[in-house]
């Protein structure tokens, strides 16, 4: 047989399994050594049967990883749905609801949708303690004294060298220590705008996003957002002339984990150049990508030093050593007066751990790793709410991240079924907790940076049920 007629029909006995689904949304093909076997072909034939089914969307190549039946192929579920733009300005805060949810953050025995806290398995804790071990070695004042206000140079350093997706754009001079990324969201706020001033949010939006801007006397305009492309800029265009600023997390968002493509993140830079608006740009998430590479922030594309760009440790290594940083463009100065008026310098201790495991503690390997297991997190997670719950949910497709965005039947108020999943140790994020309106009541948010158990998957079916029994 022609080898050009071979690797299709490879391709469509493929394609058929797929469709009677033998072949399942997150089960992994054959090796391409062993599929070569199996089918007794040529490498070169098999990889063209693979770019095949990769062309019609029906598979997905994860780099070392292998391929794998897309999410795209047997898509059973639809996308949640993109709020309308608000123009009243919101008098529900979700205060009560948060303190609610964060109340149970010591909670040793509930399953923790809830929080997007990475679980401590999947963290080096071992090597961390390596690194803190080094470092009190060779501290002779003990990690007692101050370091300078505008951060420990050494931990700048690294988080240059690591910031290698900004291609030589960021040194450790334009980079600011916070008290983790939040600190870095309300001191980027506090440095360009005042009280009464209108800032741009995604909608769904993090929470504690809204608490910022609530705290410091500010209102949010929360814009409609597409669960794959992000912010609607032409919806964003037409209330730029109000704004002092925006505060968006372009790259696996929170809570919808979209992505946002990089012809619109240059057009939203090209925006908010033109209309002299700064933009906040919470990239906490940039690492934790499932794609073949990181995706660029905006601040890649920012020429104007109008975009603040935020990082931090909390997602991928150690949430409690609160280490985040921003590269506050031309607002620098004012970030640095900002923090020595508020806490004069950061945990000199932390920083130069952070800093020791980015030079010696094999970073790019744990994040390796981390990806990974959060993938196959991802497609357990998919699979099961697909599997357990009602055929009228709508659910997000993150692209990276930890966070996934549901959207339950109408009749749904996903506040009292928290009451009622809670009583059985299963904890997750109301969707109310993500507007200052009386919003996203049947929805929910589910972090899935947790240790996959037969209890989780249970849990999971449990809230199926639950769900299931309300209609």
């Amino acid at each position: 047989m022609p080898k050009d007629v071979l690797y299709l029909k490879i391709a469509n006995s493929v394609t058929e399994q797929i469709k009677s689904e033998t072949l399942q949304f997150g089960d992994k093909l054959p090796s391409l050594r062993s599929a070569q076997k199996l089918y007794n072909v040529s490498l070169n034939t098999i990889k063209q049967a693979y770019t095949e089914l990769e062309s019609r969307s029906l598979v997905e190549s994860r780099p070392k990883y292998g391929y794998y039946v897309s999410q795209t192929s047997q898509r059973k579920l639809a996308l949640p749905s993109v709020a309308k733009m608000k123009i009243s300005e919101g008098n529900n805060s979700p205060e009560d609801l948060i303190d609610k949810v964060f109340g149970t953050i010591s909670g040793t025995d509930v399953t923790q949708f809830a929080l997007g806290i990475p679980g401590k398995s999947l963290l080096p804790v071992a090597k961390m303690k390596k690194c803190m071990i080094n470092v009190m070695k060779k501290k002779h004042d003990s990690g007692t004294n101050y370091e300078p206000v505008q951060g420990s140079e050494h931990l700048r350093r690294e988080i240059a060298k690591w910031a290698m997706v900004m291609e030589g754009k960021i040194t450790e001079d334009d980079l600011v220590i916070t008290s983790g990324a939040m600190n870095g969201v309300y001191n980027c706020l506090m440095a360009v705008t005042k009280p009464g001033d209108s800032v741009a949010v995604e909608s769904p939006v993090y929470f504690g996003i809204l608490q910022a801007i609530q705290l410091l006397g500010l209102k949010a305009v929360e814009i409609p957002t597409h669960p794959i492309s992000g912010v609607d800029l032409d919806a964003l265009k037409k209330v730029l002339p109000k704004l002092s600023a925006c505060c968006f997390v372009v790259n696996y968002n929170n809570p919808l984990g979209f992505q946002m493509p990089d012809e619109n993140k240059k057009e939203l830079v090209r925006l908010i150049t033109e209309y002299n608006v700064p933009l906040i740009e919470d990239d906490v998430y940039g690492n934790i990508y499932f794609g073949a590479g990181r995706p660029k922030p905006c601040k890649y594309y920012d020429e104007a030093g109008i975009v603040m760009w935020i990082g931090s440790v909390s997602k991928t290594l150690a949430p409690g050593y609160r280490i985040g940083w921003v590269a506050p463009g031309k607002f620098k100065e004012k970030i640095i007066r900002q923090k020595l008026v508020q806490t004069v310098s950061g945990p000199s201790l932390f920083s130069d751990v952070i800093a020791d495991f980015l030079e010696h503690g094999g970073y790019d390997h744990h994040l390796r790793m981390f990806r990974k297991k959060l993938y196959a997190n991802y497609l357990q997670i998919q699979k099961s709410v697909n599997h357990y719950f009602p055929d009228t949910t709508k659910i997000s497709e993150p692209r990276g991240g930890f966070m996934l965005w549901l959207e339950l039947d109408k009749k749904i108020c996903t506040e009292d079924l928290y009451d009622e999943a809670f009583s059985q140790k299963i904890n997750f994020a109301p969707g109310r907790m993500f507007s200052q309106y009386n919003q996203y009541q049947n929805c929910m948010r589910l972090n899935y940076a947790l240790e996959w158990t037969d209890r989780v998957e249970s849990d999971l079916e449990k809230l199926g049920k639950m769900i299931k029994n309300r209609m």
